[in-house]
């Protein structure tokens, strides 16, 4: 008898566990659906709420407030379910244990590909509500921080193979990667001139090494 409570009282956990992820990913679809469609001042929870399908109450237990209901959607997007820093991710360890210095910048080329075409609208979202929110000016700032500081890594790791251009250094070549890399530059050229996410990977990838490597 004993064993069948257990075995029940694991299944209802489980159970409850799956249930309550699948209402946290609604809740975070409907929050994506208002924040690109109304904007982040212009969002109310109760609207969210209304779209998942679920009590105000719910969105409030699972994240608090609506800036951390925008913050976990933005890490959903950026890193998946993976509750971690982007420099642990395995897409960006790969980059810096590529040897080859084109292929690095190609590798991060690719991945800025494919991590804007997911945040790109939510990422501006963010922006807009940093002028109006100072929280959301925080948090903008700390990822405008966090970005910069990864693509240093990446710099750091030309520098090591002495692959920079003889004229750069870290902080230049730092802000160069940066500046081609921005959100910006992808919101200019994929969202108001219309070129397709592979043109601007693989100009990105071509102006990183004409830019920062060294001609053999």
């Amino acid at each position: 008898m004993g064993d069948v409570v257990k075995a029940t009282r694991r299944y209802d956990s489980s159970h409850r566990r799956e249930q309550a992820e699948s209402t946290r990913a609604q809740i975070l679809r409907s929050a994506q659906r208002r924040f690109e469609s109304d904007g982040y001042v212009a969002t109310t929870v109760a609207a969210i709420a209304k779209d998942a399908g679920v009590a105000v109450k719910t969105v409030y237990l699972a994240f608090e407030t609506k800036s951390g209901l925008l913050r976990a959607l933005w890490g959903v997007l950026l890193r998946g379910e993976r509750d971690v820093p982007v420099a642990s991710l395995e897409t960006y360890q790969r980059v810096l244990r590529e040897p080859d210095p084109a292929a690095q910048l190609r590798l991060n080329a690719a991945n800025a590909r494919a991590t804007k075409e997911r945040i790109g609208s939510i990422l501006r979202v963010i922006e807009s509500a940093a002028a109006q929110d100072e929280e959301m000016a925080a948090f903008w700032q700390h990822i405008e921080t966090d970005f910069r500081a990864n693509q240093r890594v990446i710099v750091e790791s030309l520098a090591d193979k002495q692959a920079l251009r003889t004229e750069l250094d870290v902080d230049r070549a730092t802000d160069i990667l940066w500046t081609l890399n921005h959100p910006y530059t992808w919101h200019l050229l994929v969202g108001r001139r219309g070129w397709t996410p592979d043109e601007f990977e693989s100009w990105f990838g071509d102006a990183c090494i004409r830019e920062l490597l060294r001609t053999p």
